[in-house]
């Protein structure tokens, strides 16, 4: 049976492979995982007990509207319940806003070397997707705001920016905004968000109060450590949720995500450590990577985007014989070049020892 158009043409997005995979390829198990962007130091404990005491219940349906968790949610971000939209991770929201406001022959602009995620979302819904040239490794909101036609629907902005870690700034995002027509759709997406500290990054909650078309896209999975229970969420005016939430699968936020979720959000001492975590490991590594001779990019995220001098994929796969996985960013336009995401100390020490002997 042949699939609709355009879907033979995307690639299966490729994850950082598993630890226990690589153990089964291999045979070691002295492994460190430095390849998806997540937080080294796991979650709260307060959300271990709480998934412990979820587990009870698991036989029954989780409350599709996650009454509680969007009530606890509104209050940390500051917004209204009727402003929020639960996902199975924000790149399910990313698929729903897709799924609600492209058409066939509508246009998505993202940028070259943008999370992925852009792009089978615009292929998938049957859109043609405008891609922009980035400036300096980070989005080039001018080129975005050019790029606009009267087909445009969507823009996705990803801040900070995957595989990059580079940021927009409020002067740049108030400029753009300034230049979209109001039947365009803006997401901002801040996965990343708790782990920024610049005070030139964008506040893109106001511009839901003023009631423009911008959908924000945030995360549990981070430094909030629960990338494996798949839980993320939305923000944007109630008229835009409201039609999302037709989209939106039931039952799509597990219980258990809901409630390891809710008492994350009452955790801001591991939040907290975790983003002084990673800031100690990104000086560290910043550090390590200028004694070796090695360029890169400053990051505002968990992870570094490390330049290279010959193929990241090999380089990729000589670490993983000595257990240390990252990611190659080939897909990303950046063939020689690896992500490494900024672990607790003895990783990121064992990250820098083993590059520098594999190079």
């Amino acid at each position: 049976m042949k699939p609709k158009s355009g879907i033979e043409t995307i690639l299966p997005y490729q994850g950082g492979k598993p630890i226990e995979e690589v153990q089964r390829e291999l045979g070691i198990t002295d492994i460190i995982k430095l390849a998806s962007n997540e937080n080294p130091l796991g979650p709260s404990p307060l959300a271990k007990n709480a998934i412990q005491r979820a587990a009870d219940q698991v036989h029954f349906y989780p409350d599709g509207d996650a009454y509680y968790l969007k009530t606890e949610l509104a209050k940390h971000v500051g917004v209204a319940p009727e402003n929020l939209i639960l996902g199975n991770g924000s790149n399910e929201i990313l698929q729903i806003v897709g799924e609600t406001y492209l058409s066939p022959n509508d246009e998505a602009i993202y940028s070259e070397s943008a999370f992925v995620v852009y792009m089978l979302v615009s292929k998938t819904c049957g859109a043609k997707s405008i891609v922009t040239p980035m400036r300096s490794f980070t989005h080039d909101l001018e080129a975005m705001a050019d790029a606009i036609t009267d087909q445009t629907r969507i823009v996705f902005i990803a801040n900070p920016n995957n595989p990059t870690g580079t940021i927009v700034t409020s002067d740049q995002a108030d400029r753009f905004m300034e230049r979209v027509p109001e039947d365009v759709l803006v997401v901002f997406d801040e996965a990343y968000f708790e782990y920024i500290y610049r005070p030139d990054y964008p506040h893109t909650l106001p511009l839901i109060q003023e009631g423009r078309n911008v959908v924000i896209t945030r995360t549990f999975s981070k430094i909030y450590g629960l990338a494996g229970l798949r839980i993320g969420y939305g923000i944007a005016k109630p008229e835009i949720i409201q039609m999302m939430n037709r989209v939106r699968q039931p039952f799509n936020c597990n219980s258990i995500a809901q409630e390891a979720a809710r008492a994350a959000l009452r955790d801001d001492a591991h939040v907290r450590f975790s983003r002084q975590t990673n800031a100690a490991g990104k000086a560290y590594l910043y550090g390590a990577l200028n004694r070796i001779g090695i360029e890169y990019v400053e990051s505002d995220g968990n992870f570094i985007l490390v330049h290279l001098n010959r193929s990241g994929q090999k380089v990729a796969e000589a670490l993983m014989q000595k257990g240390v996985i990252v990611r190659p960013v080939a897909g990303y336009g950046f063939p020689n070049s690896i992500r490494v995401t900024i672990g607790k100390r003895e990783e990121n020490e064992r990250f820098a020892d083993t590059l520098k002997d594999v190079l």
